[in-house]
């Protein structure tokens, strides 16, 4: 289902997508900070949300989660419109900036949370969430005591107290190191495995790329690309280092895809596979070496050459006409 079509064609809150919204906008005084965006994240889904300071993120989250109304478009959070309790009860939310009461302890403010949800959370529950961010053992200890990795590993904690079906992470990792960020990627990846929707902004473009299974990039207010990651990341390369390069052998290699030349180095572009195609690049790879020797070529090197979802965010951002799904994204919600 494309983030035009309504969700309730599609069947019971159950059934719908974890969040769904339709040509969103929103204007603080003089700033429009949101112009149009549509947007969905499906259960069980790990949807990435990236975009340049200002591009309208957690502008868009917050109308999303029902902190923010919009001055026109449509919002279902987990199949209900985003002012229903019962849909917000069902949501974990890690916000960017947060600051938990200094005189409590990580065990009282999981408790306290897990009060303010309605959830029934036993304690040993409580305790496991405490021990899956890597706190186990400083449930004890007051808060104010805490470094900022640490509370950021307590906020997640609180997130994800209520057995929520729909997580909102909002630069979960900002202040965590190497080994709190592959901690919070484990935590993601078991959220989507348990049948969790994510929807994760981050400014670390690595972890987006490692757990997403799509991205939605934003800038200036507008959805700029979305897709999968390898629509969005399109074309891969094949360099080859090459010699005895016959007319015979420049035709098999433009017969592969467009080719560059700089001296013994051959560059050619491969379109993208359907998804479920697997990275040996549906034989065409061992095809080409294989009949660029049948024809008296020496292939000294093969190197594949795969574009970063970082350089692919600086194209769109950079230059919006660089990529074909780089246009902003208007689709018609039907009734």
């Amino acid at each position: 289902m494309s983030p035009g079509e309504h969700p309730t064609a599609e069947g019971s809150p159950a059934t719908s997508p974890a969040v769904w919204c339709s040509h969103l906008r929103k204007r603080f005084r003089r700033h429009q900070a949101v112009h149009d965006v549509s947007l969905q994240v499906g259960r069980g889904e790990v949807v990435g949300l990236l975009g340049p300071n200002g591009a309208g993120k957690t502008t868009v989250i917050k109308m999303l989660l029902g902190l923010v109304r919009p001055d026109s478009g449509e919002v279902l959070l987990l199949g209900r419109p985003v002012d229903d309790p019962a849909a917000r009860a069902g949501v974990g939310y890690l916000p960017e900036l947060f600051r938990y009461q200094p005189w409590l302890t990580a065990a009282e403010v999981v408790a306290l949370h897990a009060r303010l949800s309605g959830a029934s959370v036993p304690a040993a529950e409580q305790r496991d969430r405490l021990a899956l961010v890597g706190l186990g053992q400083r449930g004890d200890d007051r808060v104010g005591g805490f470094s900022k990795g640490m509370q950021q590993r307590l906020g997640l904690a609180v997130a994800l107290v209520a057995r929520p079906a729909f997580v909102v992470l909002d630069e979960p990792t900002s202040a965590l190191d190497p080994v709190g960020r592959a901690d919070v990627r484990d935590v993601v990846l078991g959220l989507r495995e348990q049948g969790t929707a994510v929807l994760l902004n981050s400014h670390l473009i690595g972890e987006v790329e490692r757990v997403c299974d799509r991205v939605v990039i934003l800038d200036r207010g507008r959805v700029a690309a979305a897709g999968t990651l390898a629509e969005l990341l399109g074309q891969r390369r094949l360099r080859l280092e090459l010699s005895g390069v016959t007319a015979a052998a420049e035709q098999r290699l433009a017969a592969t895809g467009p080719v560059e030349r700089e001296g013994d180095t051959w560059t050619v572009a491969l379109t993208a596979l359907p998804e479920g195609d697997q990275g040996d690049d549906g034989g065409r790879v061992p095809a080409l070496v294989r009949d660029l020797a049948a024809l008296g070529v020496a292939v000294h090197a093969v190197e594949p050459v795969r574009v970063s979802l970082e350089e692919r965010l600086l194209g769109i951002l950079r230059h919006p006409d660089g990529h074909p799904d780089a246009q902003p994204q208007h689709q018609e919600a039907s009734r």
